[in-house]
């Protein structure tokens, strides 16, 4: 299937979140492929994230990235789906509280609406796409937990203070970053991306 695919050195990723660049940091430098980001872009623009899916906004982002710089490029875009609120937020969860809301704004929105819920199942989704000269890949990770009905922890960001992932008695935001990408929806999809790499790395061999 990899026949004929390099394995690359470097990888762009198309985001200006400083948390989301230093996760997927420590993950692809323990393989020794170089992280590059937005940030190192100046004259990228921001992707307004138009598709309805998870999976389309990530392959926007990538799809840009990779017209712009040439490099390999990777994007993800994470919902957290809570099935008390038939999905919300969802593909809508970074800007749930309005285009310009903060990390606090968003997990206080999401509190209130879910106070009169006895029902607190709730998962977290990326998907993720890498676009290169061999073509566009799309994975995807999923962690299922409940959310809690107040923050708890100060690592993390986004929903992670609110956010107990099953089999742990700590938030995302109580757990280092190792243990936190062991188990987490962006880990897992992150490990399908590295699978798929290795595999190419060894075709090529």
């Amino acid at each position: 299937m990899f026949q004929g695919f390099t394995y690359p050195e470097k990888i762009i990723l198309a985001s200006r979140n400083t948390n989301k660049i230093e996760e997927l940091h420590v993950i692809l430098s323990s393989i020794g492929i170089k992280l590059r980001s937005s940030l190192d872009f100046p004259e990228l623009s921001d992707v307004a994230e138009t598709s309805e899916s998870l999976e389309g906004n990530a392959y926007l982002k990538a799809l840009y990235t990779f017209n712009m710089t040439g490099y390999p490029s990777l994007a993800d875009d994470t919902g957290l789906e809570v099935e008390a609120l038939e999905g919300r937020p969802g593909v809508r969860s970074a800007r749930y509280a309005g285009e310009k809301a903060t990390y606090q704004e968003n997990v206080y929105k999401l509190l209130k609406e879910m106070e009169p819920y006895e029902n607190r199942k709730a998962q977290f989704r990326t998907a993720l796409a890498y676009i290169s000269e061999e073509g566009t890949f799309i994975f995807q990770g999923v962690c299922e937990g409940v959310i809690l009905r107040e923050v708890r922890g100060d690592k993390g960001f986004g929903y992670d203070p609110v956010f107990k992932p099953h089999g742990k008695q700590q938030t995302f935001a109580e757990l280092s970053s190792t243990e936190k990408n062991e188990i987490s929806h962006r880990g897992k999809a992150v490990e399908q991306f590295l699978r798929f790499l290795r595999g190419m790395k060894v075709s090529g061999e």
